[in-house]
């Protein structure tokens, strides 16, 4: 086939999965392409409720794209992690807050306001049980045709591979972590 013979589709869904680093950072880039495209992007954050940088540098840029960028941030951290500022956050309100945030993440993705909605970490959502995968089906049927999604997060479910058109695994190494050095900060979050 030649190249004059492909077409451009209105709308994808990627997903950005795996064990290794870089799946929010590959969503801040394509939000960064989206928005030097004019496009109206909502980055929609189902897990990390403490400040990290990209949540600092959406601030920051807030002010000059305006309506064009709504940032939604809805989760009380990492579920059974052992993450210390999740520890006095009960299952009942990690579930809440996952669904809560879905629902926003539904309605910005179906509403057609905007160009590209980023749910970053929704996978880790399903996968710890606080959404169900029916969900996400739910999330990528009831988008609106223009609206490309972007579901980010560990352990994305395969059955719904065919359900998405571009699928990347972030495959790990080597990462400092496993030689006991903590998270750098402004590289690691």
């Amino acid at each position: 086939m030649a190249f004059e013979d492909y077409q451009t589709k209105p709308s994808v869904v990627i997903v950005y999965t795996g064990e290794g680093k870089g799946k929010t950072s590959a969503a801040v880039g394509l939000m960064a392409r989206a928005l030097g495209n004019d496009y109206r992007v909502a980055f929609i954050q189902f897990i990390k409720h403490w400040e990290v940088s990209e949540h600092k540098f959406i601030h920051k840029i807030e002010p000059l794209y305006k309506d064009k960028l709504f940032f939604y941030k809805g989760g009380k951290g990492f579920y059974n992690a052992g993450d210390l500022s999740a520890r006095d956050v009960t299952p009942e309100e990690h579930k809440l807050a996952a669904e809560l945030t879905y629902e926003t993440a539904l309605n910005c993705a179906s509403n057609g306001k905007y160009d590209l909605v980023i749910c970053d970490e929704i996978n880790n959502a399903v996968n710890d049980g606080l959404l169900k995968v029916s969900d996400i089906t739910k999330l990528i049927d009831q988008r609106n045709i223009n609206t490309s999604l972007c579901l980010t997060g560990r352990n994305f479910n395969n059955q719904l591979l065919e359900k998405v058109d571009i699928a990347s695994e972030m495959h790990k190494l080597k990462h400092h972590f496993d030689n006991k050095f903590l998270a750098n900060k402004g590289i690691d979050f």
